[in-house]
């Protein structure tokens, strides 16, 4: 993993989004500016539009501008996006869209999510403290595959009535380069890795967990590898946290993972990501 290349001065493009993002977005600004006094960098910070807001003034979650101004910045810094305002609208007129075509066009296809849980926030959590006192779990999720970006999807007339369908679907690189990342990130932790799949039942999960193991001992032989299916993760993550180090999964299960993640924690909010 690496990031951009040393230099006196760094491109930031933000992105406030919606909700509370812009609060959240002058709060960051306030950090990054003492933090390049401190180091000795300058950040040339400018903001675009992405979401709700997009939507609102340029009929477009994710104007072709703020694609084009993410692509020529040395990072993108993302608050959040979304409301009830825009639920109703046609799914090419959603916030959620927006953010798909960003991670599809920019190639973000590795999401890292890191809960770990402060002592001094420990009682944010709902779950006891025996729980959740010294959980440190990231969640390797794959962000552009899987059943959100899968073709052929749609909604058919088909005898009559409606039909509504998805392909959940993986080539062998992608889960190749979503492995290897998460090799990289459980080689700088705690050694272990547990893959997530529903191996049992869909074939796509099958590919997943002989890739996954593939590149895991090969590439990674220091790493303990373990194989969990999502059902059984989704319990163990409310019922034992701290047997988990490092978890990698698809798009879908990464998504409703992180998230229960972030309840060892206390909030959403309070994950990065």
């Amino acid at each position: 993993l690496q990031a951009v290349e040393k230099k006196e001065s760094y491109d930031i493009t933000l992105l406030p989004g919606d909700g509370i993002g812009p609060e959240i977005t002058a709060a960051t600004k306030d950090v990054l500016e003492a933090l390049g006094k401190r180091c000795g960098f300058t950040l040339n910070l400018k903001e675009a539009l992405i979401g709700g807001c997009a939507i609102d003034e340029k009929n477009d979650p994710f104007p072709d501008e703020s694609l084009e101004q993410c692509r020529n910045s040395d990072s993108v810094l993302l608050a959040c996006i979304g409301g009830y305002k825009w639920d109703k609208n046609p799914r090419e007129l959603r916030p959620e869209t927006g953010l798909l075509k960003m991670r599809k066009e920019m190639g973000l296809f590795a999401n890292l999510r890191p809960a770990k849980v402060l002592d001094q926030l420990i009682e944010s959590s709902t779950l006891k403290r025996e729980v959740v006192e010294g959980v440190d779990v990231m969640v390797v999720r794959e962000l552009t595959g899987d059943v959100y970006f899968g073709t052929p999807k749609g909604i058919d007339v088909i005898d009559g009535e409606r039909v509504g369908y998805n392909n959940m679907i993986y080539a062998e690189h992608e889960i190749d380069r979503i492995a290897r990342v998460a090799g990289d990130v459980a080689m700088k932790r705690g050694g272990k890795l547990c893959s997530v799949d529903k191996a049992n039942v869909l074939d796509v999960s099958q590919l997943w967990r002989d890739v996954v193991t593939e590149v895991i001992s090969k590439d990674f032989p220091e790493i303990e590898l373990s194989h969990m299916y999502v059902d059984n993760c989704a319990m163990q993550l409310i019922r034992y946290p701290k047997q988990f180090d490092t978890i990698v999964c698809g798009n879908i299960f990464g998504d409703i993972l992180s998230d229960e993640a972030s309840m060892l924690v206390g909030s959403l909010g309070m994950l990065p990501s």
